[in-house]
Order: C-alpha cells, then structure tokens, then sequence
C-alpha cells in the first residue's frame, strides 16, 4: 500500500467528503478520487459508500482507517529514529476551542509549540465547551481547549489554568463594594449560551447561593465573549465572566472589574483528547508539552 494513499484516505474519513478533503490537503479533487480508487483496487475492496453529498465508510473502510493511522504513525516514528529532525516534523494539527481558552489562552500554546515545531499548521475552530467535546469524541479534531469537564471514559483531561469568575460593567456604573449578590439581580444582565463552561459553573454558582437563574434580569444571550464584553461596554448590561477574558479590558479602563464575595469557586481551562484515538505524532507532542505552554 502507498503510504500516501493512505494519508488522503484519512483525510476523506475526517471529513466525509472527496472535496473537503481535496482543499484540505492541497489537491485536486480528481487528484483524491485517483487515490481512493487505486487504493480500493489494490486491496480489492470498496472504501466509501456514497450517500447524499457524504461518503461513508463500509465495514472494510471502517477496519482500513485504524490501520492506516497506525501505520502513518509508524512512518512518522520511523523518521525521528532516523533523527531526521524533530524540526522538520510537519503536518496539520486540529483543534476545537471554546470562547475564552480560545481567545486568551490558545494562541500563546500555539506560538509556543511553533518555536519548535516550525513547521506544524494548526486548524482551530471555535465552538461551545460541550460542541468542542462532542468534536472530539467524534473524532473531527484531535484536541480540544475548554473551561468545563464533561465527563466520558473516552476523554482524558489536563489541567491547564486555574482561574475564577468576576463581575464586569461598563466605566459609567457604579457598583458599591464589596459586591452583595442579589444587588447583581435588579441589572441588566448578558448571558454566556447555555452550552459554554462560564455559564455552566455560573449556573452552579447561583444554585449555591440559592438563586435562581430567573430571577436574573437577562436581556441577551450570545456565543461569543468578546460579543459580551462589547455589551458591557456598550453598558447595555453588566455580566459574570472568566476573569482571564477580563482583566485585559480592565488594564486599559475599557470596563470594570469587581470580585464577587461568594463567587470563590475556581475552575480550569482543559486540554482533552480522545484516548480510542491515535493521535498524530505532532498532536501527541502538542499534548505532551501543554502544560509548559502557559
């Protein structure tokens, strides 16, 4: 079997798609159709069964795929024995992201990695805490970033950042301090969607102090925590969020930035992967080096 091959046969199973996976790895999609088919002639089998617009593995493709990331593996492996250079590894690592590891924590990992990794690409989307799960147990990207564990028996997790909850609002208001929890109730209130981490444990939070999450005087919701802060500023509402997402904003007077007396529970940002799944070897020295990265 060519090794090649089988590296654009990966790719398809990732994306479920001939062209998606074309774009991915730089060829054509008749280049990738080429491929799979001197692949499925040369073991005498069919790979991909072609239903709407996705292509789906067969049984045989399903075996195929595990065999093929072992032996890309070992390729891999092989060249470092070789000491080819652990620099010249390259390849394309994927990695899901929620809101604020992925906008505050992840670019510092990735910079970090690619002072010697020089030639590892990245392909990072950004998503909720439990869609950045769901990716990876599902095998889209090979590490996730988040705030909040969802337990699995697949995933293994690795502490990050220790980090802790604070009130923010814009520079016009003023709050009396120290802050007294059910003053927060009677502001206009932006809230994380219902699938992030921030609003998870600020959820978790409330339900401690005896506070329900109606009793706030919620105005909006959004995905996004740079879309929330913008809010704050725009003081169309106060909000509870990541203090790691805050404290910049603080530094340069664009917000304010309160401790909440009671709000002493601290959580971490997470890297996870899928442990069912072989990893790459760039993905596994990703994981391996996450905890020098902060």
């Amino acid at each position: 079997m060519d090794l090649h091959q089988l590296y654009v046969f990966t790719k398809v199973v990732e994306h479920k798609s001939f062209s998606k996976a074309a774009e991915d790895i730089f060829l054509s999609q008749s280049t990738v159709s080429s491929h799979i088919q001197a692949l499925e002639k040369t073991l005498n089998v069919q790979l991909f069964d072609r239903v709407g617009r996705e292509s789906i593995l067969t049984p045989h493709g399903e075996r195929l795929y595990q065999w093929a990331l072992k032996l890309l593996l070992l390729k891999d492996q092989a060249l470092m024995d070789l000491k080819q250079g652990m620099t010249e590894l390259r390849g394309m690592i994927r990695v899901a992201a929620s809101s604020v590891p992925g906008q505050f924590l992840l670019p510092k990992m990735v910079k970090s990695f690619r002072e010697d990794y020089e030639n590892a690409m990245f392909h990072i989307s950004q998503s909720s805490s439990k869609n950045v799960v769901e990716k990876v147990l599902n095998g889209s990207v090979e590490i996730g970033v988040l705030g909040e564990k969802y337990e699995s028996d697949k995933l293994h997790y690795i502490p990050l950042l220790k980090e802790k909850l604070v009130l923010i609002t814009a520079n016009e208001r003023n709050i009396t301090e120290p802050v007294n929890i059910q003053e927060i109730l009677k502001y206009p209130f932006i809230m994380r969607n219902s699938e992030s981490g921030t609003n998870a444990i600020l959820e978790r939070v409330l339900k401690k102090h005896k506070i329900s999450k109606d009793k706030l005087n919620i105005i909006a919701y959004t995905d996004s925590s740079q879309s929330l802060i913008q809010f704050v500023i725009q003081d169309i509402g106060i909000s509870i969020i990541s203090e790691i997402a805050a404290r910049e904003y603080a530094a340069q007077n664009r917000l304010k930035m309160y401790e909440i007396p009671g709000f002493d529970e601290e959580r971490y940002f997470y890297l996870t992967y899928n442990i069912h799944k072989t990893q790459s070897i760039l993905a596994k020295l990703f994981i391996e080096k996450a905890a020098e990265f902060l």
